[in-house]
């Protein structure tokens, strides 16, 4: 059996080593080492792979749901659990990966898109549905059950449970479950933007647990609805394209596009959700009465507020900030900043 010191290829950055060091040959290693077989091998097939059902996914976000509700409740007589460790590392540990899978999809796509074009990349199952890519989709597939632990951090620590952060977490590993089934090339754009999204996300509440205030908080929000907008985009053309061609051909067209149609309406319907979903929060969170909210005193008291989930960030939005948790005054010492309180 071959070492890593075998397989690292190091040199000149080129287009088909745009870091300099080939890492798909080290992660072919890595995966060897825990399954027991390189990723070159993996294959997904509906049906045998783990976790690669209807009923699987569906058994797994019920029972996602019956544990944080079940816990919510018996949390109800309990002290909050602090966690600050556990906290830490599980997001420590997201941002890591999320950043490996990155560069890891960076790798794959950038000699694609350079040498074929965008359309090719998001169309064609030789451009975004390669081997290497369906390798890719579904270890991002499974983050999104190790992220519903996020969930788990809130009811322990006795946060509110919103309706929005339940929501968001049990459709996106049906949103991803359904792409991955459904074999669409343009599965990548989400992705990848959303990893991108997410190693700043994590940092900035692992450093957020470090108790490190960072200025940038809002812009954590502002990425998220820019990621849905840029998604849309894409998933709206390549669906459009898929539907034009095979049913309205005198329409204009770019031609063929891979991908299922119930995945198509599960990314529209989804996606479009999210979009709306975080606008409306961005609005009641960091907007008032229509207008942003920039006095200094205002930016103080959100940038002491306290921190809201990694996903949806709605449980800042749904609890005023007190005196236990922010350092701000107590209830009836205003500071000239009213605060009001949002219900889903």
């Amino acid at each position: 059996m071959s070492s890593f010191g075998d397989v690292i290829e190091f040199g000149v950055p080129t287009l088909d080593r745009p870091f300099g060091l080939k890492l798909w040959p080290i992660f072919n290693k890595a995966f060897e080492l825990v399954v027991g077989y390189p990723a070159d091998q993996f294959e997904f097939v509906a049906g045998k792979t783990s976790m690669s059902t209807l009923k699987e996914t569906s058994i797994f976000i019920v029972i996602y749901y019956f544990i944080i509700f079940g816990g919510r409740e018996l949390m109800r007589s309990r002290e909050p659990f602090k966690l600050k460790a556990l906290f830490l590392v599980h997001n420590y540990i997201l941002t890591v990966v999320s950043f490996l899978l990155l560069v890891l999809y960076a790798e794959q796509l950038i000699p694609t898109v350079t040498r074929h074009g965008i359309f090719h990349a998001i169309c064609s199952n030789e451009g975004g549905w390669t081997q290497q890519l369906v390798v890719l989709y579904y270890l991002t597939y499974l983050t999104k059950y190790l992220e519903l632990l996020d969930t788990v951090f809130l009811f322990l620590k006795k946060k509110p449970l919103t309706f929005l952060h339940c929501y968001h977490h049990g459709a996106t590993a049906l949103l991803c479950y359904t792409q991955l089934i459904g074999s669409t090339a343009v599965s990548w754009v989400p992705i990848t933007l959303n990893l991108g999204v997410h190693v700043v996300m994590y940092w900035y509440y692992f450093q957020s647990a470090r108790g490190i205030r960072i200025w940038w908080k809002e812009w954590v929000t502002k990425f998220q609805i820019i990621q849905f907008i840029i998604d849309l985009g894409f998933v709206y053309f390549a669906s459009y394209t898929y539907f034009t061609s095979t049913y309205f051909p005198y329409m204009p067209n770019m031609g063929k596009c891979s991908g299922e149609e119930f995945a198509a309406f599960a990314g529209i319907g989804i996606l479009s959700s999210y979009l709306v979903l975080f606008i409306s929060f961005y609005l009641a969170t960091y907007r008032k009465d229509g207008k942003k909210t920039t006095s200094r005193k205002a930016v103080r008291r959100m940038s002491q507020a306290p921190l809201p989930d990694p996903h949806d960030l709605l449980v800042g939005a749904q609890q005023p900030a007190t005196a236990s948790t922010t350092g701000a005054k107590p209830a009836g010492k205003t500071s000239g900043v009213t605060t009001r309180s949002r219900k889903a």
